[in-house]
């Protein structure tokens, strides 16, 4: 029995890392995959490089995303890793600004 108890802490061991780190890991995979694989044309997105643009053509493996106004890159559907809410959906911002442009500064 004595020998057996080493074994058995090995095996603990084995299951807790398989809940706490593997399992998660092949979750959230599993949800990048789906994400990926229901991106149609007019959704806004951000890629894994932090470059935001909307979706303007599917094809196969890649996206046309247009990232300003005229000006569309050819990019792998693997580099999305969100889908950004439109603004309307997602409300005020928190801390009283007005988003990415900042405060509104008054004109004399």
């Amino acid at each position: 029995m004595k020998d057996y108890a080493g074994l058995l802490w090995i095996v603990l061991i084995l299951v807790v890392f398989y809940l706490l780190f593997f399992r998660p890991q092949r979750r959230r995979q599993q949800e990048m995959a789906a994400t990926q694989s229901a991106l149609e044309i007019g959704t806004e997105v951000m890629l894994s490089s932090g470059i935001f643009g909307r979706v303007t053509a599917v094809d196969g493996e890649t996206l046309l995303l247009e990232v300003a106004p005229g000006t569309t890159v050819k990019v792998a559907r693997q580099a999305v890793v969100r889908v950004v809410q439109d603004d309307a959906e997602a409300g005020p911002p928190v801390d009283g600004s007005t988003g990415l442009d900042g405060p509104v500064e008054q004109q004399d």
